[in-house]
């Protein structure tokens, strides 16, 4: 997804060539004010400041979530674009080249370090991105400063690409820029010398001679000084006629062609048979060759990197093939064998010695010295407009010396390397190929075997389309074995392929050119030892994907080298960074790095996994302490050598962390479970119960915790055991299954007795107490509350004893004793404030509101339920935060004010929706809406 933002002219975001709606004026202003730091986060107040000034409106962070929001819609075609939350911060993350002031600010940095032909080409296309004043329109103090600043940068450069060009001889064409420019800035003693040098080489010493008087008579007349040394050495120069300022000489012509005109190389291989999708990147190289205003002065190239098989030589030949009428000078083609798997890479100098023989040079006028044959060949493509292809690079150093040095040839490169170093020193269009979606993949198999072989079974067909992970060749040797075995149908490669240890197997050839597993081992053999290791160690990720910092914990290796192996593994195509410092890669690649890690000591990937185990662990179990300080701890041994568990400080901070994570920590339950390390699975499950319940995810609740009920029953653990029986009755009794939650509480709570828990048994007491409440057993309910109370005081556990109170307080309430309600609940609230509990304080405002809104005494109850769902919104506490909205509508109809209650009905009905709920919740919500008139379904 190609995405570009524009600052230096008016703000605009172009997503795949088209504009985006980034809003109006203000709005964009937001958008500039994060791109203009992108990638760093940017203080919620300094954000204000750049936007508003000293003219922010009232409700002015409102206003400004608000943009945030309508920017994250407007931006959502772009993945690799993401407006994030940090605390009191806020950072837009995406490739700070997609930004034209830093796309500017980089070109002109490279450019101060290239040679004066490269860089000259790099100054114009840096300049080229201005579209007039930076930020257009917007007159904010920020901005209008940074604007000044930007314009003298923009001068700075322009004057260093007069300097440039003049070098190399420009100084003829540069004339009429350099006079008017100088009539606009009289005093720039810098430019008055460009000005008087391009004077003096077009021949005109003597009006080079007078600028420099006028420009020594203004200094002296409007600042009293006279001008710099710089300026004076070049008046005596002038004066002196000094040799040293002749321009350049012109460069040697290209040799003559020989007595034989040689016929035009057409050396490109046959097209792809069956060609499907690549639409965005066949468009992205047709820019390549799209007209130019001015003549072109660097050579259109373009690099097509992916992993082996996904089809990067077929796209590259489809577009050179329909283009070829635009190379009336020929194609050069060379397979360079990067990652051939038999043989070397091809040595560039040889591939230069096959062109010379393409293009007609005698062996007799061959030079000997491989440096001599690459300038003949750089000499022969000069003026040419040919297309040169060259497939399989292995890494930059070897496609330098292949490269033309005229812009009017045409590179195409393919690699499964990246070629950052050949990206890093020339202006090359990078294509990242991926593999096929399933709707071109199956478009790809419908092709080579027909729609009738493929519409005959199609379910089949869409398992092999999933099987083969959208990767072209594996989906051409599929319809291979199909079409050369006309015995084999769909359903059969179907079952071969489902299972994923033989998958491999199945897509071999028997040739190294096509067989799936021998391409990828092309790109492994090509790793350095380290890396290789890196590449075994990944497949001990327990989730979909992995970070960066659980990335160095499963390794081992300190930051900056977890940094390098991972950036090499990408490089490679072996891994694909999806999302900024996120990690994975296809099924296929991953079944193959199982088993060149299974080739390999066992105890390599024992201890990675037991180091990636212990990251997530000592990560999520310091973060539910934030987020539950006042939750009994589990104690942990220490994590692995290696570990390093990522350090977390504030509420949002873990929030964020646990939704980023939590695909792969509940995955981590079930590895750890799955390789006997019982402790690892039923902690981990603990560490996640808080986000899970707290995030209304009871499906996850459901799978963690049963796979951590049978590690603690093989550890004999009763208290872990009950732990993990109370998480699965919550769950069950959310799924309306109230007979067997009240199964798990009662094995609970012979395993606490059984075993001297008590601490467990007042926990397990405490849950009894809300089932039965729940179910309408009253009498139950206070009995088991009651019992906690007792359990909780004895132990003086003071957090527990407030949540019990509360509990009490609730069944009085429910049993039409609001005044004992009331008074439990001041003394739990008197513990809960004391002790900073503020997930009980919510709690017990919510059974206070209850009870106030009982007795007839409205405004305590609002105030309560207000302050409540403050408390559980700051907590991200969604399931509770549904229900404080319910209870605050219920407290507005009772009021009379039926607008306000359907406000905050809707904003419950909306998370119910969002949430795994049972559907008695929704309908709650749904009859209240429809006796205001205002409906809208919620149950599921």
């Amino acid at each position: 997804m190609v995405v570009e933002f524009g600052l230096l002219g008016t703000i605009e975001a172009r997503v795949e060539g088209r504009p985006a709606n980034v809003g109006h004026m203000r709005q964009r202003c937001v958008l500039a004010a994060l791109l203009v730091d992108v990638n760093r986060a940017v203080p919620v107040d300094a954000l204000i400041d750049r936007v508003w000034g000293d003219r922010a409106p009232q409700r002015v962070r409102e206003t400004l979530y608000g943009y945030l929001s309508r920017l994250r819609q407007a931006l959502k075609a772009a993945p690799e674009v993401a407006i994030s939350r940090r605390p009191g911060c806020y950072v837009l993350e995406a490739d700070p080249l997609s930004v034209d002031l830093h796309l500017f600010r980089d070109l002109v940095a490279r450019a101060r370090e290239a040679d004066d032909t490269r860089a000259a080409a790099l100054m114009r296309q840096a300049l080229g991105l201005w579209r007039g004043d930076p930020f257009a329109t917007v007159d904010v103090p920020w901005f209008s400063d940074l604007r000044q600043a930007l314009e003298r940068e923009r001068l700075s450069a322009e004057l260093d690409h007069v300097d440039i060009r003049l070098r190399i001889g420009h100084h003829g064409e540069l004339l009429p820029e350099l006079t008017a420019r100088a009539g606009e800035h009289p005093l720039d003693e810098r430019l008055a010398g460009q000005l008087m040098l391009a004077l003096y080489r077009t021949g005109r010493a003597a009006d080079a001679l007078a600028c420099y008087e006028a420009v020594r008579r203004r200094l002296s007349r409007e600042l009293g000084t006279d001008p710099g040394p710089r300026l004076r050495g070049l008046h005596r120069q002038i004066l002196a006629d000094d040799p040293a300022l002749s321009p350049p000489e012109a460069s040697p012509r290209r040799p003559p062609a020989g007595p034989e005109t040689p016929p035009v190389p057409r050396q490109l291989p046959a097209p792809p048979a069956c060609f499907v999708g690549r639409d965005a990147e066949l468009s992205v190289l047709d820019k390549l060759l799209a007209p130019q205003t001015q003549p072109r002065t660097t050579m259109p190239m373009s690099v097509i990197c992916g992993p082996g098989g996904v089809g990067k030589t077929w796209l590259a030949l489809r577009w050179a093939h329909s283009r070829y009428q635009q190379f009336p000078d020929g194609q050069l083609f060379a397979d360079l064998r990067g990652f051939t798997p038999s043989g070397d890479p091809a040595d560039p100098f040889m591939v230069i010695r096959g062109f010379l023989d393409t293009l007609g040079v005698p062996p007799g006028r061959v030079p000997a010295a491989p440096d001599a044959q690459a300038a003949l060949y750089r000499s022969l493509l000069a003026d040419r407009q040919m297309l040169l292809v060259l497939d399989n690079a292995h890494d930059s150093e070897q496609t330098l010396p292949l490269l033309p040095g005229t812009p009017a040839c045409t590179v195409l490169i393919t690699s499964r390397d990246q070629l950052t170093g050949l990206t890093a020193s020339h202006q090359v269009t990078h294509l990242t190929v991926d593999g096929f979606d399933s709707t071109t993949a199956r478009e790809l198999l419908t092709g080579r075997l027909g729609a009738e072989r493929v519409a005959a079974e199609p379910d089949a067909a869409t398992a092999l389309v999933d099987q083969c992970a959208g990767l072209p060749l594996a989906l051409s040797v599929v319809a291979a074995r199909i079409t050369t075995n006309p015995v084999v149908t769909l359903g059969d490669l179907t079952e071969e392929l489902r299972e994923s240890s033989t998958r491999l197997d199945a897509l071999g050839t028997g040739e190294s050119a096509t067989d799936v597993r021998t391409v990828f081992a092309s790109s492994y053999r090509a790793l350095d030892p380290d890396t290789a290791r890196v590449f075994r160690q990944l497949v001990q990720a327990p989730g979909p994907d992995i970070a960066r910092p659980a990335a160095g914990s499963l390794t081992g290796l300190p930051p900056a080298g977890t940094r390098r192996a991972l950036h090499r593994l990408r490089a490679a195509h072996l891994l694909q960074e999806h999302a900024p410092g996120r990690f994975s890669s296809h099924d296929l690649l991953r079944t193959y790095a199982i088993e060149v890690a299974g080739s390999v000591d066992g105890a390599e990937g024992r201890t990675a996994r037991i180091r990636v185990l212990d990251h997530y662990l000592h990560t999520a179990w310091s973060a539910d302490r934030i987020l539950h300080p006042h939750r009994d701890p589990v104690p942990l041994s220490p994590a692995a050598p290696g570990s390093r568990p990522e350090e977390l400080t504030t509420h949002d901070q873990a929030m964020e962390w646990f939704t980023r994570e939590h695909p792969a920590l509940v995955a981590a339950v079930h590895q750890a479970a799955r390789h006997g390390h019982e402790s690892h699975a039923w902690q981990l499950a603990w560490a996640l119960t808080t986000f899970l319940t707290r995030s209304g995810r009871w499906s996850d609740v459901a799978a963690v915790h049963t796979t951590a009920l049978a590690a603690a029953t093989r550890l004999g653990d009763a208290a872990a055991q009950a732990e993990s029986l109370r998480a699965l009755s919550w769950e069950r009794a959310e799924a309306g299954d109230h007979d067997a939650a009240h199964r798990r509480l009662t094995r609970a709570l012979s395993l606490a007795q059984e075993s001297g828990q008590t601490l467990s048994e007042a926990h397990t007491h405490l849950t009894l107490g809300w089932l039965h409440e729940y179910t309408g057993d009253r009498s139950a309910a206070l009995r088991h509350d009651e019992n906690a109370v007792r359990l909780f005081a004895q132990l003086d556990h003071r957090a527990g004893l407030a949540r019990a109170l509360n509990a009490v307080a609730w069944d009085h309430a429910q049993q039409g004793d609001h005044r004992a309600a009331v008074a439990h609940c001041e003394q739990a609230m008197a513990i809960q404030q004391e002790l900073g509990d503020l997930r009980g304080e919510a709690d017990t405002l919510d059974t206070l509101g209850y009870a106030y809104q009982q007795l007839g005494e409205h405004a305590q109850a609002l105030a309560c339920h207000r302050r409540g769902l403050e408390l559980h919104r700051a907590l991200g506490h969604r399931f509770n935060e549904a229900e404080a909205l319910v209870h605050l509508g219920q407290v507005h109809l009772a009021l009379g004010d039926p607008g306000a209650a359907r406000r905050v009905l809707e904003q419950a009905r909306d998370i119910y929706l969002d949430i795994e709920v049972h559907p008695s919740r929704g309908e709650q919500v749904r009859a209240l809406l429809d006796s205001l008139g205002a409906g809208g379904a919620v149950a599921r």
